[in-house]
């Protein structure tokens, strides 16, 4: 992940124009404009330079995501790795919700299953049995996700880079958990698999083992680089495991329907 570089201030100050672009639903520009050699791990301070302003306002932590976990999308940002971000009470959302699209910056959405921990989760050695021994249930899920600094600047043309979207807490911007809870051994995972539509049209399919082949490979990735820092992922935390779909765009208007088979159905509109 590479030393940082910026300095307490500069993580701090990202920080703030991040949480500023995010409450007033207006883009800003890329953190590596600013500073172009800001490292990954830059971007995760900055990060979490942005989670303890949300809790300073009050907000708790209540999970995480993880993202950059197809191959497509790995390619696409020249890495070989996942990235994480965080989640928050207020990033919560029910299904059924119809929520404003003005306010969120270039939202998205895209198709997942959530972990939700029953023990907490801790180790360098982990593997996919020991996530799955620590998981409650499984849940199906939709990641909105959202870009607070450009994904083209559109003065410069430049499309922004991993680091940037680390320090955009992974373009994170909510969950909505829907459908039927699973026993994570009821289920052979992989293939669960969901319909996405926009206004009764079909837009995305896909199956969970899109997802690094087991959706929960990315949670051992997180938990090995959180026990790299001396953390743990706690019980009761819920972990969005990744998408198995493209992004699918959202606009004032639109009425979703998330079909994942077995596991029930939900919606969610915008207005």
């Amino acid at each position: 992940m590479g030393d940082g570089v910026l300095t307490d201030a500069e993580v701090a100050a990202e920080a703030a124009v991040l949480d500023e672009a995010e409450q007033t639903a207006t883009q800003c520009r890329q953190t590596t404009e600013v500073h172009p050699d800001a490292t990954m791990a830059d971007a995760y301070r900055v990060q979490a330079a942005w989670l303890d302003l949300k809790l300073a306002r009050g907000e708790h932590l209540v999970g995480h995501k993880i993202g950059l976990t197809s191959r497509a999308m790995q390619a696409a940002m020249k890495i070989d790795t996942p990235d994480s971000g965080f989640l928050t009470d207020a990033m919560v959302f029910d299904p059924g919700t119809t929520l404003r699209a003005a306010a969120f910056c270039d939202p998205k959405l895209e198709v997942e299953l959530a972990f939700v921990l029953g023990t907490d989760l801790a180790g360098a050695d982990l593997t996919v049995d020991d996530v799955l021994d620590a998981t409650d249930h499984v849940v199906p899920a939709i990641e909105l996700i959202a870009a607070r600094s450009y994904r083209t600047d559109p003065a410069t043309g430049r499309t922004r880079t991993v680091v940037d979207t680390i320090s955009d807490n992974a373009a994170d911007a909510g969950i909505v958990c829907g459908g039927e809870r699973v026993a994570p051994r009821d289920l052979d995972l992989r293939w669960i698999g969901a319909l996405a539509s926009r206004n009764g049209v079909v837009e995305e399919t896909g199956l969970a083992a899109g997802v690094l082949g087991h959706p929960a490979t990315g949670i051992v990735w997180l938990a090995r680089r959180y026990a790299e820092q001396g953390l743990t992922l706690d019980a009761g935390h819920v972990v969005l495991a990744g998408s198995f779909t493209r992004p699918v765009d959202i606009r004032a208007g639109d009425e979703f329907e998330f079909d994942y088979g077995p596991l029930g159905r939900f919606g969610l509109s915008f207005d």
